[in-house]
């Protein structure tokens, strides 16, 4: 629970925290819209997650600089809900990934999840911006998603009806948006590129009647929380995706608050299970408000520690701005082209992949190398549960097949032995 120690970071700076919590607000507000609608929820649902679970979990939450909210990692999680119990499904996932994040919150979890391997999390995070990116297809090309059960069938189904009638308005938008942020935050990282290039796309496609799709009138009531939904038959079918959820959300807040403390230095430390609990009780109370499941952001984070936060009320401040700028600006949010959306997704995805790394940690070993690539693959072509699965077998099963290959050329020496010659 919140102690009297988060009162008095809070008390601190409030100036500092104020003004980096309008900056991460301005950054997360195209994010969350985008998340959103990838999800298949909705811009409505990733902009309601940003707002409520990023406050309970930064009031919460074991980290002072983390933000959370929507992310790219767990929209691919959740379309295969989305598409086979529907919104409710969705809904119900999130409630039991926060019962599964409140247990490993009391059972201590978090003090060990920083232990699985470098190349089995590269590869996974490289794969889920691939996946990321091919979901963006429909909005770039045009044309109506495929009902493809994988991404990257229904991907390819894309690319081929949307060459068959190009749509150029929605391609150039989506690339030269990507182009933009790329380009314009390498040069000027201070200044939010992903907002004004939304809001710039936005301003001329409805002045000059350009013919793209819009993210159309955001509705009164988000999602239907549906206690019916509530059979046993539908709790034992959801209980692998909300395990997976819950994995996905511990790992990557945990690996987010880890970055935050490094990029802070000073001798910054986060609570592991005190930040599991955090993310458990955001993601309880989201889906009744037809939230999406909840994680720490990095680049959020990453954006409040260089704004120079201090306590949890920078993250505070940035639900509560998000807020603000829904009531007061939702008819102009309305008119959001989706392939601007893209745009900002494919630059997020970019950055996400880091190839140098990835180059310097499969020259590492050849077990680094295969681990990180069959992950990759795995996450691509199957689905995020069993990539992780496998990557994880497959390290184990690589370390220990090593371990027993050096016993087997050092055999232990026998001290009597030794101390007789």
């Amino acid at each position: 629970m919140p102690t009297k120690a988060d009162w008095r970071d809070a008390k601190r700076a409030p100036i500092k925290d104020l003004v980096a919590g309008i900056t991460v607000a301005i950054v997360a507000l195209p994010l969350a819209l985008a998340f959103g609608i990838a999800s298949g929820l909705g811009a409505e649902s990733g902009i309601t997650t940003a707002i409520i679970a990023g406050a309970l979990a930064a009031i919460f939450g074991g980290s002072r600089l983390q933000v959370s909210g929507p992310t790219g990692a767990m929209t691919v999680v959740l379309v295969p809900i989305v598409h086979q119990f529907g919104i409710s499904g969705v809904l119900l996932v999130g409630l039991m990934a926060g019962f599964i994040l409140l247990v490993a919150a009391f059972a201590k979890i978090g003090e060990h999840v920083h232990r699985l391997p470098t190349s089995l999390i590269e590869g996974f995070t490289a794969g889920i911006a691939i996946v990321i990116t091919l979901q963006q297809f429909p909005f770039i090309f045009g044309v109506a998603a495929s009902d493809s059960e994988k991404v990257w069938a229904g991907a390819a189904d894309v690319v081929l009806r949307g060459f068959e009638n190009l749509h150029l308005p929605s391609i150039t938008m989506a690339l030269v948006l990507c182009f933009v942020i790329l380009y314009g935050s390498k040069k000027w990282a201070k200044i939010p590129f992903a907002l004004i290039s939304v809001g710039l796309a936005a301003a001329i496609s409805t002045f000059f009647g350009i013919d793209v799709e819009t993210i159309g009138e955001l509705p009164a009531r988000i999602g239907n929380f549906d206690l019916q939904f509530l059979s046993s038959g539908n709790l034992v079918a959801l209980i692998p995706s909300a395990f997976a959820v819950a994995a996905l959300a511990a790992l990557e807040s945990l690996l987010s608050a880890k970055v935050a403390d490094k990029m802070r230095g000073g001798g910054e430390q986060h609570d592991s299970n005190r930040e599991l609990f955090g993310q458990g009780i955001a993601n309880l109370v989201v889906p009744f408000f037809g939230g999406v499941p909840a994680t720490a952001a990095l680049a959020r984070t990453a954006v409040n520690v260089r704004s120079e936060a201090q306590s949890k009320l920078a993250a505070l401040t940035h639900s509560i701005v998000l807020a603000l700028v829904i009531l007061i600006f939702a008819p102009l949010v309305a008119q959001i082209p989706l392939a601007a959306l893209a745009g900002v997704l494919l630059a997020t995805t970019a950055r996400m992949i880091k190839p140098r790394e990835l180059m310097k940690l499969a020259k590492e070993s050849n077990l680094d190398a295969l681990v990180l690539t069959c992950t990759f693959i795995a996450t691509i072509a199957i689905d995020l549960i069993s990539a992780v699965i496998l990557g994880l077998a497959l390290s184990l099963a690589l370390r220990k097949t090593k371990l027993a290959a050096i016993d087997r050329r050092y055999p232990p020496v026998d001290e009597k032995e030794t101390l007789g010659d």
